[in-house]
């Protein structure tokens, strides 16, 4: 590992210079240096190319658990432990989470409140059996932007989303309303939400009625009752939101748009879902 740091760097700083700073002999790099390359280090930097490409496609945003599902969706036979090491010595990592600060959900109203279909039981038998929805939100240069989104539990795929600059009702109806468009569910679908406002008032419910979906809620204040949502929200927030610098709430717009339906939908794999894409298990429930 000294050696090859040497000659890594061998551009940089003199050969003498950093052979005498690391305790080792010039001599015994440069023998390290004549011999040829073994089948081991030949098939590591081979590999090693092959996460870097699939680290970059992810935005990096890929750690070792998901590249490894990659290599071996190509067929690749490779240990995930192999992976992680070779990531960390080349400085890959997934990207890591930032705090949340923005409150999104007010119960404090005089609305109906639907009761908890799922109690935690965060599994669907096919696609358009049970929907979650929920709100959250990004910082731009023009003030704050709110995201809606509907997700499918069986395929994890965003089914519905609406962007607006307010957390009024309307946003909430739209994902809602996009959902049924697209997916055209039969009668008792469940679709489950926190208890705030927008899920609760006289016209989100109505869209409910219109398509016979069942209203299902979370307790007060209980985040793992909508656990999944929870976690698309913040795979988008480590993974693009808090990576980027929006000037404009179009910009970010745009960005959320090719994100949600140019790679979480198509493309990005789930570790729920056994490391496939959202696309992938619409497919085969197909």
């Amino acid at each position: 590992m000294i050696f090859r740091f040497v000659d890594e760097h061998r551009g940089t700083w003199p050969v003498a210079l950093m052979c005498r700073v690391m305790g080792v002999s010039q001599s015994g790099y440069y023998a390290w240096r004549s011999r040829p390359e073994s089948e081991r280090s030949k098939a590591n930097r081979s590999l090693l190319s092959e996460i870097c490409r699939i680290h970059a496609d992810s935005g990096g945003a890929y750690g070792a658990p998901r590249v490894h599902a990659v290599l071996r969706s190509m067929g690749r036979t490779i240990g995930r432990n192999r992976v992680a090491r070779l990531m960390r010595r080349a400085g890959l990592r997934g990207l890591a989470a930032l705090p949340r600060r923005v409150r999104t959900t007010d119960s404090r109203h005089g609305y109906p409140i639907a009761p908890n279909r799922l109690g935690r039981d965060f599994t669907a038998a096919r696609p358009n059996q049970v929907w979650l929805g929920d709100l959250t939100y990004l910082r731009t240069g023009e003030g704050w932007l709110f995201l809606a989104a509907v997700l499918d539990l069986h395929t994890r795929q965003i089914v519905g989303w609406s962007m607006r600059e307010t957390l009024h009702a309307e946003i909430a109806v739209e994902a809602l309303e996009m959902a049924v468009r697209r997916q055209r569910p039969a009668p008792g679908l469940i679709c489950h939400t926190d208890r705030g406002i927008q899920y609760a008032c006289e016209d989100y419910r109505k869209v409910l009625e219109k398509a016979e979906i069942t209203p299902s809620m979370s307790r007060k204040g209980d985040c793992l009752d909508n656990a999944p949502m929870e976690s698309f929200f913040g795979t988008l927030k480590t993974e693009r939101i808090h990576h980027r610098v929006y000037a404009t709430r179009d910009e970010a717009r745009r960005d959320l748009f090719a994100w949600i339906e140019g790679w979480y939908n198509t493309h990005r794999l789930h570790s729920a879902l056994g490391y496939r894409s959202p696309a992938a298990m619409e497919r085969m429930a197909a």
